[in-house]
């Protein structure tokens, strides 16, 4: 169904005339704006029945209240359906494709039969810990030992930039376990590629590790954004071709081109993470946790709490839940925030942790072993004084700060800075990363009032 209502990004004009359809749902969109992002279609239930990504968002959605839409046998039941629709914008098009695949996969809309599955975007990934660095596509990246690149939002594509660059940069592809002190390499027969000048042929120690680094070393600088004299050679090299009556080669160069353009079409690992992808062992991240944090015994409960500003200007904030490293969906809540003014976010966490320990205090419910706040020293002391405020003896609170991924805990002036592949860092990034998702997004999952906790 997905792939049958929208085949690609709206590329549509402005907005449609609306003629059908319900009139609160029609009217709002008439108020979204021109520019990219997600929509999501609701139920009478509240219940997002459908996700859709577009370029011009009110132009897209609008689509659906023609008259069109109500007999068009790929979307009639939908429209009939359609009771009420958001939006979340998204500042490029690769940022709205991406954001619809996590949606989706989330929220499991029941029109939305794409990209449902556990399948995921692919990446680039560059070994980082070998002698001859190989450059490889993978849906499964390695947790260490890598550069990673991605998520590209087309498996084809991205192939297809890699020959490219294989042909620019002769890189190697293959599987082997190259050392460069190992003679025996030297009489190894390379593979096609290196005939036709592809790849310079590490496996028959026909480069330097040094200079097959310099290469690997010139792709990542082209990968991390400087290609605009790469662009140009190739480019000046078309046109040649072309003047000089160069046909084919104009337009292998100008395939070439596209191709390399493409590697722009990627999102971002730390915006666009995809769990499923990234494997967080919950045992090891739990007893990581005890180490870390010098606790008696290996937590099984954490919660994690993030606040957020949704459209209208709506202050919210979010609790997930973890239990024995693993998400506990049943245990996660939003909260409105009622008595902050404007954006506050210190005064809005205070508020967010006095109502959630207060209410497990009054229903006799345990606290978590761990309470993780999204955010630095400050974030931490807002809840501190939250606990103090209703003298409550607070759990073990710490928080994380995004940029150094660094931990603070209470009564210690310096926070803790532990390796980025330790697994206790990994859990609590997991955590801190589900709460952000959670109060930026996931609101539209909420099927009842009930969720809420007022």
């Amino acid at each position: 169904m997905e792939e049958n209502l929208e085949n690609e990004l709206d590329q549509s004009d402005p907005a449609p005339e609306m003629d059908s359809g319900p009139v609160a749902a029609r009217e709002k969109v008439r108020k979204f704006p021109t520019t990219p992002g997600v929509y999501l279609m609701k139920d009478g239930e509240d219940r997002v029945i459908y996700v859709g990504k577009a370029v011009n968002l009110r132009s897209r959605a609008g689509s659906y209240f023609l008259k069109a839409a109500q007999t068009e046998r790929r979307t009639a039941d939908l429209v009939r359906e359609i009771v009420d629709i958001d939006y979340l914008p998204t500042d490029t098009e690769v940022d709205a494709l991406l954001l619809e695949a996590r949606l989706i996969k989330d929220i499991q809309p029941r029109y939305n039969t794409e990209l449902k599955d556990d399948k995921t975007f692919p990446y680039l990934e560059i070994t980082t810990r070998e002698d001859f660095p190989r450059v490889e596509f993978t849906r499964s990246p390695q947790l260490k030992g890598t550069k990673l690149y991605g998520p590209f939002t087309s498996a084809s594509q991205l192939r297809e930039t890699i020959t490219v660059l294989q042909k620019i940069f002769q890189f190697r592809t293959c599987s082997l376990d190259i050392e460069e002190d190992d003679e025996r390499w030297r009489w190894f027969r390379p593979c096609l590629l290196a005939s036709i000048k592809q790849c310079t042929a590490p496996c028959n120690l026909r480069i330097s590790k040094e200079d097959y680094r310099k290469d690997i070393q010139k792709l990542r600088l082209f990968l991390d954004g400087q290609r605009t004299k790469l662009f140009r050679d190739l480019e000046k090299e078309m046109q040649e071709a072309s003047k000089n009556l160069q046909f084919e080669k104009a337009a292998a160069l100008r395939d070439q081109l596209q191709s390399l353009k493409s590697i722009e079409l990627r999102g971002e690992i730390d915006t666009h993470q995809q769990p499923e992808v990234f494997y967080i062992d919950p045992k090891k991240g739990m007893a990581g946790l005890k180490k870390i944090l010098n606790l008696p015994e290996i937590p099984r409960r954490i919660e994690g709490m993030d606040i957020a500003h949704l459209q209208g200007g709506e202050t919210v904030a979010s609790l997930v839940q973890f239990i024995d490293g693993l998400p506990f969906k049943h245990g996660y809540r939003r909260y409105r925030i009622k008595g902050v003014e404007g954006v506050d976010d210190f005064a809005s966490m205070r508020e967010v942790v006095s109502r959630r320990l207060r209410g497990l205090q009054q229903k006799g419910e345990s606290f978590p072993d761990i309470l993780l706040i999204d955010g630095g020293k400050g974030q931490l002391n807002a809840a501190l004084q939250a606990m103090r405020a209703i003298d409550i003896e607070p759990p073990m609170t710490i928080s994380l700060a995004k940029r150094e991924e660094e931990i603070y805990v209470p009564g210690e002036s310096e926070p803790k800075r532990v390796s980025r592949h330790s697994y206790g860092l990994r859990l609590l990034q997991y955590v801190r990363d589900e709460a952000h998702r959670f109060a930026q997004h996931y609101h539209h999952i909420l099927r009842r009032k009930s969720t809420f906790d007022e």
